[in-house]
């Protein structure tokens, strides 16, 4: 548990938040972040993004809000493609390539970013434990557990001075500001500075909601690996509108945008059910679309999908070989 010398805890006024395995994602953190704090005239910036943010900025918590950041990279292109991507931010963050402890010795925040089979490498030895002592740690690896992650830095789970350590699961939509993030419910609770800075922060690239640890994978299923379907589907409707003579770029703005509206009413409370009807006139065009579609049993698909991505997700950390074997592959239950 996290001890009661943490900086956090301290009312630090100046804390540092390094990010292990900076990629895609801890770039678009790094960036919601950035533009979240030049909002609030917390950092300087030289422009105003539009960022399409769906939380409000000014939210920020005190005193430990994260004025000082460290990207840790392996290689030299993952480091120069850090520095393109938040050039304008420089002054206010350093980039460290192989100097993962260096990088978290330095941090009171550390957000772990890395591919979920690299987790081990990376967490282990007693150099790494030892910088991490008393700090918050942030997990963003799909389908690892806190309990896997304890395992890997602590043999004994009574040690004294551990990590405090909390699962968290963001989608790619953080590019735009506009991720469905799921933190997970630590036991025992976060000190209340702690668990709102987590949500501080994740809030900066788009809405955030706290879950079970037990829904997880679930949750890596349905927001992690969502935009891949709904990205699917939105090509599928440009396709079929493309077949009937509307151009290709029209197309597939008419249909992101029909997507957008349509996900709009539904977080202004509209039930996705009332949507359907809403549309669906008598002998129109539209029941008959709904029809052919349920003919072809999507939604029964689309909802499988979301069952098979479940539990691939809670066997991507454990090291599992071949988790989308062919073990659905022979089975078919519509007969």
């Amino acid at each position: 548990m996290l001890g009661t010398n943490s900086s956090l805890l301290n009312g630090k006024q100046q804390s540092t938040l390094t990010v292990l395995g900076c990629g895609t994602l801890g770039i678009a953190i790094l960036s919601g972040i950035f533009s979240s704090l030049s909002e609030t005239s917390h950092i300087p910036s030289p422009a105003a993004p539009d960022s399409g943010a769906v939380t409000p900025t000014s939210d920020a918590p005190s005193p430990s809000t994260p004025s000082k950041f460290i990207a840790c990279v392996r290689r030299p292109e993952s480091a120069k493609r850090i520095k393109r991507s938040l050039e304008e931010y420089s002054q206010n963050l350093q980039i460290l390539q192989n100097e993962n402890i260096k990088g978290v010795h330095a941090a009171d925040v550390v957000i772990l970013s890395c591919k979920p089979q690299m987790v081990k490498d990376v967490l282990a030895g007693d150099e790494m434990r030892a910088a991490l002592k008393n700090k918050l740690l942030i997990s963003i690896c799909a389908g690892v557990p806190v309990s896997q992650i304890q395992e890997i830095l602590y043999e004994d789970s009574t040690s004294p001075n551990q990590c405090r350590i909390v699962r968290v699961m963001p989608n790619t939509a953080a590019v735009v500001r506009q991720s469905m993030t799921v933190i997970a419910t630590s036991n025992p609770p976060l000190p209340a500075e702690l668990e709102s800075l987590v949500t501080w922060i994740f809030s900066r690239i788009g809405r955030v909601v706290h879950l079970p640890p037990a829904t997880m994978d679930a949750s890596t299923a349905l927001c992690g690996s969502g935009p891949a379907f709904i990205a699917l589907m939105l090509q599928s409707l440009a396709d079929g509108a493309v077949a009937m003579g509307l151009p290709r770029a029209e197309a597939q703005v008419m249909a992101a945008q029909s997507m957008r509206g349509t996900a709009d009413m539904v977080l202004r409370g509209e039930h996705p059910a009332m949507v359907s009807e809403k549309v669906s006139t008598p002998g129109g065009c539209t029941i008959g679309g709904l029809l052919v579609l349920e003919e072809g049993r999507v939604r029964g698909t689309i909802a499988r999908s979301v069952r098979e991505a479940t539990v691939v997700a809670s066997q991507l950390g454990k090291g599992v070989k071949g988790v989308n074997g062919p073990r659905f592959a022979m089975s078919d239950d519509r007969d």
